[in-house]
């Protein structure tokens, strides 16, 4: 697992029941700029979504500061979640923005002094007050100089990097699929990075009659170890002998290689058994209202205004 480069200050957390008291905090209006950052994947704004829920600003994707700073006007005074910010702390515009926002006063001043047509298309002040509360959520975070600095010490600082093993236990509180579940459960051990987005990509692929062992396997193993761990996964041979032959007329190795191989797959203690309570998809629910995507179809792309 790759390491986020994180100021030391940062707490680490590992597991979702200590995820989850920082967002309700921030729900309740305790935190004023709360920053989660971790592995992509892992529940990050799943969770904050399911605390929050619709009732906030949710910007995401790649959002310039420009946007942010027409959507912090629009929704000035309620909470906001910026999702995805990689590299926005590395715009100079985008930096100085987030401090604004991140200001530990209740009341803050936000402004934008360059030049920006569209702020008076859109009846919009170079300069507003807000209480809004915000919520970055991001994969990568680096503190590249003396204003990502600052930006940090105005906030609570997570780094959030759960086991593969927790990660798999919070998709048992949502996924629906017992096979499949089951099936990845018999290879966390091989899993460095865990993705909660493992198993609905294999259910599309379930859905599809595509090969979804090849698509889990593939997240997790390379070269002879993939060929092998297919090869057991796959339910049309009927023995081991079978297998064993297969993998030597496909020129992956010899039957010593197999078995070798074969063996590292296995792992040392598997995990409980856990039954699904889901049986059937979620029903779809409504995405956070990204507005930026109105104001983009109104007056297109949204660069620095």
């Amino acid at each position: 697992m790759t390491k986020l480069s994180l100021p030391s200050h940062a707490v680490h957390l590992t597991t979702f029941a200590e995820l989850e008291p920082y967002v309700l905090a921030f729900g309740a209006g305790h935190l004023n700029l709360l920053m989660i950052f971790g592995p992509p994947g892992v529940g990050k704004s799943r969770s904050v979504r399911q605390a929050l829920g619709n009732q906030v600003c949710w910007i995401g994707g790649q959002a310039t500061p420009f946007g942010i700073y027409l959507q912090a006007y629009e929704h000035r005074n309620q909470p906001i979640v910026l999702d995805d910010v990689d590299g926005l702390y590395a715009d100079r515009l985008g930096i100085r923005l987030l401090k604004a926002l991140g200001q530990t006063e209740r009341t803050k001043t936000v402004s934008w002094q360059t030049a920006a047509p569209t702020l008076g298309q859109c009846s919009i002040p170079r300069q507003f007050t807000t209480t809004s509360r915000v919520v970055l959520i991001g994969n990568d975070w680096k503190t590249l100089n003396h204003d990502v600095a600052a930006l940090e010490d105005r906030g609570h600082l997570l780094l959030f990097e759960p086991s593969p093993l927790e990660v798999h236990r919070q998709a048992a509180r949502w996924f629906w699929d017992q096979e499949i579940f089951d099936f990845i459960a018999g290879h966390l051990h091989l899993m460095a990075q865990h993705s909660l987005r493992t198993y609905s990509h294999a259910w599309e692929l379930k859905q599809a009659g595509l090969d979804w062992r090849q698509g889990v396997l593939c997240r997790c193993l390379t070269g002879v170890a993939l060929a092998v761990a297919k090869l057991r996964a796959n339910p049309d041979f009927a023995s081991e002998a079978e297998r064993v032959r297969a993998f030597v007329q496909s020129g992956a190795g010899c039957r010593a290689s197999y078995f070798r191989h074969a063996q590292k797959l296995r792992p040392a203690v598997r995990p409980s058994k856990i039954l699904l309570t889901q049986t059937s998809p979620p029903a779809d629910k409504a995405s956070p209202n990204n507005h930026l995507d109105q104001l983009r179809r109104r007056f297109g792309r949204l660069g620095n205004g």
